[in-house]
């Protein structure tokens, strides 16, 4: 695992001359309707240097800009974008890029479930995690799932690059700040697996709690999780007999305070 003064090492050596300033990122307002995904018509492509990278976001504008930045890194070539993750797994059988990033928050099937299944049919290619969390949870899973590095959003315009070669280079990333939280809550507290209630519950059980702890209501994350309200109550069913409590009410005043006390 990288400490947080090797990152800022590698930043400033790897930083190239095809670097994007922030502020050009988000030069004019742009219509998120014009950003289509799919195989992407990259010139770059066509360098031999230029690897082959597939972004998966849902958000049009975040995805175009994160492609604006790698794309201006001359060693990195965006093929292709994907929205969801059946049509990931597709354009990653078709293009073959050498490594994927994945956002954890995926409409459907989550990032970590797309992580799941791409780690079983392409074993050997790098997969970096993007996530609006920056709880350790979500960075332990992300790596038990098979991912080889996990960035905040957050940290994302600063640090992608950098973790692009760490991962690529066959090491571990995690942006500085997730890093000395994963070691502080995981190595230095010497928690043992199952200490935690909540490390019993399933990738989707976790992220239905987390909804509920939001005052998310069943058919508002059904429908973002393309889900039917019946399998998400059979979720919220099996967070209460995984945590023990007795009624919806206790699992939502669970959820209320597991959220709080994580800032998630």
């Amino acid at each position: 695992m990288k400490s947080t003064a090797r990152a800022g090492r590698q930043g400033n050596r790897g930083s190239r001359k095809g670097s994007v300033p922030a502020a050009a990122l988000a030069s004019e307002p742009i219509a998120t309707d014009s950003f289509s995904s799919g195989v992407v018509d990259n010139p770059k492509s066509d360098l031999p240097q230029a690897i082959p990278i597939l972004i998966v976001d849902d958000h049009p504008l975040f995805r175009h800009g994160l492609a604006q930045l790698i794309n201006s890194d001359d060693g990195y070539s965006i093929c292709g974008e994907a929205s969801s993750a059946p049509e990931a797994m597709a354009l990653v059988r078709k293009l073959r890029p050498k490594l994927a990033i994945v956002d954890l928050g995926l409409k459907g099937p989550s990032g970590i479930e797309l992580t799941k299944s791409l780690r079983v049919e392409f074993p050997k290619m790098p997969i970096l995690v993007l996530s609006m969390h920056d709880e350790p949870t979500y960075a332990v899973r992300s790596l038990r799932a098979g991912a080889n590095g996990y960035v905040t959003k957050q940290d994302a315009l600063g640090s992608v690059l950098i973790a692009l070669r760490e991962v690529l280079d066959g090491r571990v990333y995690l942006s500085p700040s997730m890093a000395s939280e994963v070691i502080s809550n995981v190595v230095l507290t010497k928690r043992e697996p199952g200490t935690d209630p909540t490390d019993d519950l399933t990738d989707r059980e976790l992220e239905i709690l987390e909804r509920i702890g939001k005052g998310e209501e069943v058919k508002a994350s059904a429908k973002t999780l393309h889900l039917s309200p019946k399998t998400v109550e059979t979720h919220r069913t099996h967070i209460k007999e995984k945590l023990r409590l007795d009624n919806a009410r206790q699992v939502a005043r669970y959820a209320v305070q597991w959220v709080s006390a994580r800032s998630v």
